[in-house]
């Protein structure tokens, strides 16, 4: 009896391993892990150099949504906003600390979240791809300040003054 329950517990583990979605400590693929990592800071390192190919690597239906309440862009209206920001050297620098990669299983979508060095400090961000040909397009993209708990409070406090303030014409676009 004690064999069956062992060997029934070792099939369970093993279906369970097999089953699971694709993450960095179990990647179904690991070159298409790689692909995607490389693509993602490549999408970095054109915002860091002022590279506008930074929004070629942004689907025409795509979305990103920044850190203010305000910002959800499609890709043009994006592009159109940060165009003063990519005359510069460099439009911002975001450096990945940790990412997460994991795929539908024909490798066609990819999701992502990324904790990041910028100079908003730690942030955290969330992304879906999908395959375009032998490369990748950004789908959705969303980016957020880290605030730890033991602030939270206080941050809210300041967000809550700040928009009560007489005149300030912020909200959702």
């Amino acid at each position: 009896m004690k064999r069956l329950l062992l060997a029934c517990c070792m099939l369970l583990c093993s279906l369970a391993a097999h089953s699971s979605p694709a993450s960095p400590a179990n990647p179904a693929d690991p070159a298409l892990t790689r692909q995607v990592n490389a693509f993602v800071d490549l999408w970095h390192a054109d915002a860091a150099h002022a590279r506008l190919a930074f929004f070629d690597k942004i689907a025409k239906d795509g979305v990103y949504i920044g850190t203010d309440k305000t910002e959800r862009w499609r890709r043009d209206e994006f592009k159109a906003w940060a165009r003063p920001h990519f005359k510069r050297k460099s439009a911002w620098a975001f450096k990945p600390l940790r990412r997460n990669v994991a795929f539908s299983e024909d490798g066609s979508i990819i999701w992502f979240d990324e904790l990041l060095d910028t100079q908003m400090g730690i942030c955290q961000a969330s992304g879906v791809m999908r395959r375009k040909g032998d490369s990748f397009e950004i789908v959705h993209y969303q980016l957020s300040m880290a605030i730890p708990n033991e602030v939270s409070s206080q941050v809210t406090r300041l967000i809550r003054d700040f928009e009560a303030k007489d005149g300030w014409k912020g909200g959702p676009r």
